[in-house]
């Protein structure tokens, strides 16, 4: 319970993120897509610990291992099961963490829910449990870029109080991947690393704003009431790790215009297509997709596990203080965009699938 998401196109993630590995079952995938198995790699590259001085230290080669479902890098049709194995545990660093809660962490809410908890790392807490939604991702990804051309990109807006307004339109993935942080505006990206380090000198951390953009979605995608698109992009984003804010089209801001700004005019076509002159709805309207790029913001708050001391509680409820160790991230953010890319492409290509068996038949 819990650890699968998705309808047609279904995904389960296993594994804690200091047992053997980590991994996902992807079931759903049609046959003969033709995947590109160094893209997969790639997307756990950017996801992994260890790339850069503003990440973790910890040092996992992150390795696929694909245990099923493909023949000669051509998926089945049937389940398709991912593995990474853990290779830098370090549990006794967490021996602290044992009988003191992490403020703001899941251990105690673990602790209180189901009376046991895998202390080392946080368990199923732990970031390290996105590399399967990341692997499935990048499944997801080839999926749509085959039967649509769509393109889904993110990149970091905001650290901590630091922010980049790019031209979404304009942004390429080597833009983004251009610098460690992962903002595709230079001179920004320079004062968000110079912010980071100075925060984890600290002992502290902080937070930001994703933002990301899917190019040529499919029109039509979501389903009325209780199913609507960007619903389901909302749950899928809101349950990566840190994430306490989800915004689409214009999001928090358009509760300050009227009726009269905030509408997307439709625009006349030649072939009929839906086309508007603004896109305030962020690509979507009615819970569905009208063809316009889809536009997302998604807030990470700082990291929970810092060096700096706290106020805590043990297992008994006795007052103590904590400052953890261990090898944690200063911030999220560089590491989560291709956490957002992979959930947003897992939701879309869901969403593809279901369209295509409601409404192709005639």
């Amino acid at each position: 319970m819990g650890s699968s998401f998705g309808t047609l196109f279904r995904i389960h993630t296993f594994g804690e993120s200091h047992g053997g590995g980590v991994g996902v079952i992807v079931d759903g995938c049609p046959p003969r897509l033709d995947l590109d198995l160094a893209a997969i790699q790639a997307d756990l590259d950017r996801r992994k610990p260890g790339q850069s001085k503003i990440t973790t230290p910890r040092k996992e080669d992150d390795r696929v291992e694909i245990l099923s479902g493909l023949l000669d890098g051509v998926t089945l049709g049937t389940p398709i099961a991912m593995l990474v194995r853990n290779k830098d545990q370090r549990p006794q660093d967490y021996q602290e963490m044992a009988v003191a809660f992490r403020p703001s962490h899941a251990d105690a809410t673990y602790q209180a829910k189901y009376g046991i908890q895998a202390r080392s790392g946080g368990g199923r807490a732990s970031a390290r449990e996105t590399i399967g939604r990341v692997a499935a991702g990048a499944i997801a990804r080839q999926l749509l870029a085959r039967a649509n051309g769509t393109e889904v990109i993110a990149w970091v807006r905001r650290i901590h109080d630091i922010e980049t307004l790019v031209d979404g339109e304009r942004v390429s993935r080597d833009d983004v991947e251009a610098n460690i942080v992962r903002c595709p505006d230079p001179a920004t990206a320079e004062r968000m690393i110079e912010r980071i380090e100075a925060i984890g000198r600290e002992g502290d951390s902080c937070g930001g704003v994703i933002e990301c953009l899917v190019r040529k979605p499919p029109v039509g995608l979501g389903m009325p009431v209780f199913d609507k698109l960007e619903a389901d992009l909302a749950k899928a984003l809101m349950s990566l790790p840190a994430t306490k804010g989800f915004e689409i089209g214009s999001g928090f801001a358009g509760t300050l215009l009227r009726g009269s700004e905030h509408n997307d005019a439709f625009l006349a076509t030649s072939d009929g297509s839906l086309h508007t002159a603004t896109n305030n709805s962020g690509g979507i309207q009615g819970g569905i997709s009208n063809g316009e790029p889809i536009l997302i913001r998604v807030a990470f708050k700082p990291t929970a596990t810092i060096r700096k001391e706290q106020q805590t509680i043990d297992s008994e409820g006795n007052a103590t203080t904590l400052a953890a160790k261990g090898r944690h991230d200063p911030c999220v953010l560089p590491r989560a965009v291709p956490m957002v890319e992979a959930m947003v492409a897992l939701v879309l290509a869901d969403h593809l699938l279901r369209q295509q068996g409601q409404c192709s038949l005639w």
